[in-house]
């Protein structure tokens, strides 16, 4: 990394809720007429569209285990209710006397069983499809600052910060907003778009490499269905293949100090011509 790239970065750590507001950080715009797919919805309880393959298999797994849950919860209240009204004192005024029972012992142990190797045999593909990383198109790599994230195109020569719009200025105002309809935005998006979004091209495999430069943060795209501790000192890696061009909003998912709640993440998935484009403007304005 050149001496520029490190003094700016040592510069933001320091002043970063000046630079937040805008006229320090340059923006290049890209994907204005995308769609917002993954963002969270006000009283929302359901996943964000999956837009990857990663995303479905773990939204099919969870619909296959709230079926299985919701049996096993339906089956244990049924005898519940059972056992309430046969065997209340009303109605077994002379308890049994027995204290063992080896056919339904076995049953309740066995059966268990079977039903947990049932799951693990679904989910455990799901997981090692997750852990096992693929040859990538692109490299990523995103390092956790308190608090904002850092990223760098390693093979592309660039690097840049991504602050949330607003960062450091307290709540909405017409500011913060007339910046958020500059950015392509809109008031519902304060709090979750940040100045520099990662640009990704559309189909492309992208592995993103995960690192914290103070604390322990955690990068999480829900609709890419990935989320990955950003630990000082370690590299992690995770991956996914964006199926739909759109915006893709993210947070930091680990406890990070004061500011953990403001350092979203903005993911702009573009056609690869508009991707080139972009490499292209961020190589002068970016450079690492």
């Amino acid at each position: 990394m050149r001496t520029k790239a490190l003094v700016t970065r040592g510069m933001t750590a320091l002043t970063g809720l000046f630079a937040s507001g805008g006229a320090a950080w340059a923006q290049i715009e890209v994907g204005e007429d995308l769609p917002i797919i993954g963002q969270p919805i006000p009283g929302g309880t359901g996943w964000q569209p999956a837009a990857t393959e990663l995303a479905r298999d773990i939204h099919w797994l969870d619909n296959m285990l709230l079926v299985i849950i919701s049996a096993i919860t339906l089956f244990v209240v049924g005898l519940l209710a059972w056992v309430i009204l046969r065997y209340n004192w009303k109605s077994n005024k002379t308890p049994a006397s027995f204290t063992h029972n080896s056919p339904l012992e076995i049953a309740w142990t066995v059966v268990p069983i079977i039903i947990l190797v049932f799951i693990g045999s679904f989910s455990l593909p799901v997981l090692f499809k997750q852990q096992e990383i693929p040859e990538a198109d692109i490299v990523v790599k995103a390092t956790g600052y308190q608090w904002y994230w850092g990223y760098e195109y390693p093979d592309e020569n660039i690097y840049f910060d991504a602050f949330m719009i607003g960062y450091g200025e307290g709540n909405l105002n017409d500011d913060i907003v007339a910046r958020l309809e500059e950015a392509g935005y809109g008031e519902e998006q304060f709090k979750l778009a940040t100045d520099n979004p990662l640009v990704l091209p559309v189909g492309a495999t992208v592995v993103v490499q995960v690192t914290g430069a103070d604390v322990i943060h955690s990068w999480t795209v829900p609709a890419f269905g990935v989320k990955q501790d950003a630990v000082p000192g370690r590299l992690a890696e995770l991956w996914f293949e964006a199926e739909q061009e759109g915006i893709y909003f993210g947070q930091c998912s680990e406890l990070c100090g004061q500011d953990h709640a403001y350092m979203p993440i903005t993911v702009k998935v573009v056609s690869q011509e508009e991707y080139d484009a972009w490499i292209e403007a961020a190589r002068e304005e970016f450079p690492a």
